[in-house]
């Protein structure tokens, strides 16, 4: 089973989860939630990469292999 899989298995919409920025876009950050598993996170002052942040899970498309973030 892939970490993606694994993921979705053991997480659903609404979920909260600790995470590390991976990287910063104009629009938000990228979020490691679990190793090798990033999660977008919409906002419009994300902390730097490396910092340690508390999100829930607002969306997962198991099709498109993405998940949406929003800050808890």
């Amino acid at each position: 089973m892939s970490q993606w899989q694994e993921f979705v298995a053991a997480h659903a919409e609404g979920g909260v989860l600790d995470g590390v920025v991976a990287r910063v876009v104009p629009f938000g950050a990228f979020v490691e939630v679990a190793p090798g598993v990033h999660g977008l996170w919409v906002t419009g002052a994300a902390p730097g990469p490396g910092s340690r942040v508390t999100v829930r899970i607002e969306s997962i498309d198991v099709e498109r292999r993405r998940f949406s973030l929003v800050q808890v």
